[in-house]
């Protein structure tokens, strides 16, 4: 074999155990990873209530999808208790009705393990398209004993001391309808709002009056390449301005990645996590 011929098969072999390497990482490593990533969000309209809070955003967990058993929620529960969140919300695509690749969980079971999710100011929960191929009034029910609570289309106004701030949940704006003018109608005076929802095109049409939008639903395109950027993102928006991260148009969004993965059990250099928000004033 000449010298050439030997460098080229090193090349190759090198070249395949790259490839099997990112494979193993892509298909495994990195889809039944969890993380906690803390996110310092400097809020354009920052009231003084909103200064200072830790927000522990859980979407798309996708129970049941590869990766993502009972074990792991339990798992989910414990990392994100441990960061003593003021505000848990639970943004969407928790429960899902069919598995490619993974074990259906019942409803009841995954409810049972996300009722010991505990933050000082309450646990919280919208859905998101996957509910809606659900038994969505069973889910509802199985809610109702809980601590947590259910919030398509309502608003609750919380105290934090003697500081008052709204907590707007909005429907689902892919599978139904997220009025927010009548949700925003039954907020009653100007304490600062916090709105979360599972999609975040809604962000289009959310006013200044709102502090911050909390979203998941793009799961970052679960794959971030070099120089192609990211896979699919579900957003009528692109690939980009939605996608994942604090975004800063008329008022302030944060679209988490999420913890499961959606019709393909892959992630690349886009990690599972438990998004910690730290809310703080943009200079």
């Amino acid at each position: 074999m000449t010298r050439r011929g030997a460098w080229s098969r090193m090349t190759l072999a090198v070249l395949v155990l790259i490839g099997l390497a990112l494979a193993l990482d892509a298909f495994w490593i990195e889809p039944s990873s969890l993380r906690v990533t803390v996110h310092e969000v400097a809020l354009k309209h920052c009231a003084a209530p909103l200064a200072g809070m830790k927000i522990a955003v859980i979407t798309d967990l996708h129970a049941g999808a590869p990766y993502i058993d009972l074990a792991k929620i339990e798992h989910v529960v414990e990392m994100t208790n441990a960061t003593q969140p003021d505000l848990v919300l639970l943004a969407g695509d928790i429960f899902i009705s069919s598995v490619i690749g993974g074990v259906v969980i019942p409803p009841q079971e995954t409810v049972r393990v996300l009722d010991g999710l505990r933050a000082r100011l309450g646990v919280y929960l919208v859905f998101g398209n996957h509910e809606h191929n659900t038994d969505m009034l069973r889910l509802k029910r199985l809610l109702e004993s809980t601590s947590i609570q259910f919030m398509d289309n309502d608003v609750r106004r919380i105290m934090d001391g003697n500081r008052p701030f709204w907590l707007m949940g909005l429907a689902d704006a892919t599978s139904d309808h997220p009025d927010i003018a009548g949700t925003l109608s039954r907020v009653t005076d100007d304490a600062p709002i916090i709105a979360f929802t599972h999609t975040p095109d809604v962000f289009v049409q959310i006013p200044p009056r709102i502090n911050l939008v909390i979203a998941g639903h793009t799961h970052g395109g679960q794959v971030m390449l070099p120089i192609v950027g990211r896979g699919r993102v579900p957003s009528a928006y692109g690939r980009k301005r939605f996608a994942a991260g604090h975004v800063v148009e008329q008022t302030d969004l944060f679209v988490s990645t999420g913890i499961g993965t959606s019709h393909i059990p892959i992630r690349f250099r886009v990690p599972p996590e438990i998004s910690l928000l730290r809310l703080s004033q943009a200079p």
